[in-house]
C-alpha cells in the first residue's frame, strides 16, 4: 500500500509563479533544505539548511517542519506536522509546492503567495500606486482568506494573513489581494497570457482592472471560471 501512495503522489515546485520542477514521492523521508545534502536543495537564505521533510507512512503523506527560523507554510498557516491532501500548497521560503495525488484527475491547483520581496517588478509597480503610508498601522484589520465555492477545490480555503498576497492557478499570478488599514484590496495583474475575456478576474460579475478594488465580506471573485469568497474571520 506504501508504494502505491509512493508512486501517484508528486510535488510540483514553483518559484515568483513558475513552475521549476516537479519531484515524485518515491520514499519514505525527503528532505528539503538550503543544504546540499538535501533530496530537494533550495538555494536561498530564507530557507533553513534542514529545513523542512515530506514523510509517508503507511498511505498518508505529511509534512514536517524542522524548527525552521522562518517556518513552513500549508496553505498559507504555519505548521509543525500536518497531512497533505491533494491539491494542499506548501510554502518554504519563496517557494512553493503543490501536492498532487495521481488517485484524483488533474485539477488546476490554486494558490496563494505571500509577497515578502521584490520578486516581481509588475507586483511592485502595483505597490506603490497604494497611497496609505506604510507607517500606518493595520494590527486592527481582521485577517481574511478565501473559500473556494465550485469546482474539484470546493471548500477549500486559504488565509490572507500578509500585507501583500498574490493568488492565482498553476504557477500563473491572476490577482493581487493586499490587506490596508481600512481594509483588504484586490487588483489584476496584467499577463501577457490572457488571451481571452474568461481569463480576466471578476469581482461579483465585473471584470477588475488594474486599480485596487475594495473587498467586502461575501465578494465572489473569479478566476478562470472558479468562483471564491472573500470573508473576515471573526
Amino acid at each position: 500500500m506504501q508504494a502505491m501512495a509512493q508512486e501517484r503522489s508528486k510535488l510540483i515546485i514553483t518559484l515568483d509563479g513558475a513552475i521549476v520542477n516537479e519531484y515524485f514521492i518515491n520514499k519514505d523521508s525527503i528532505s528539503i533544505g538550503r543544504k546540499l545534502n538535501n533530496d530537494i536543495q533550495l538555494d536561498e537564505l530564507t530557507v533553513s539548511g534542514n529545513h523542512s521533510l515530506i514523510q509517508t507512512i503507511d498511505d498518508e503523506t505529511f509534512v514536517k517542519d524542522n524548527a525552521s527560523t522562518n517556518g513552513t507554510l500549508l496553505n498559507g498557516v504555519r505548521i509543525k506536522k500536518s497531512a497533505l491532501k491533494h491539491g494542499d500548497i506548501i510554502q518554504i521560503g519563496n517557494y512553493q509546492f503543490a501536492y498532487h495525488d495521481a488517485q484524483d484527475e488533474y485539477q488546476p491547483t490554486m494558490f496563494i503567495k505571500a509577497e515578502v520581496d521584490d520578486v516581481k517588478k509588475e507586483v511592485e509597480n502595483i505597490k506603490k500606486e497604494i497611497t496609505v503610508s506604510n507607517t500606518t498601522d493595520i494590527s486592527d484589520i481582521p485577517f481574511a482568506g478565501v473559500r473556494v465555492l465550485n469546482g474539484p477545490l470546493k471548500s477549500k480555503v486559504l488565509e490572507l494573513r500578509k500585507p501583500f498576497n498574490t493568488i492565482g492557478f498553476d504557477g500563473k499570478k491572476l490577482a493581487i489581494i493586499a490587506r490596508n488599514p481600512d481594509g483588504y484590496t484586490i487588483s489584476a495583474l496584467n499577463d501577457r497570457s490572457f488571451r481571452r475575456q474568461t481569463d480576466i478576474p471578476k469581482i461579483n460579475g465585473s471584470t477588475l482592472g488594474n486599480d485596487f478594488k475594495k473587498l467586502n465580506d461575501h465578494d465572489v471573485i473569479e478566476l478562470l471560471e472558479t468562483q471564491i469568497e472573500f470573508f473576515y474571520y471573526r
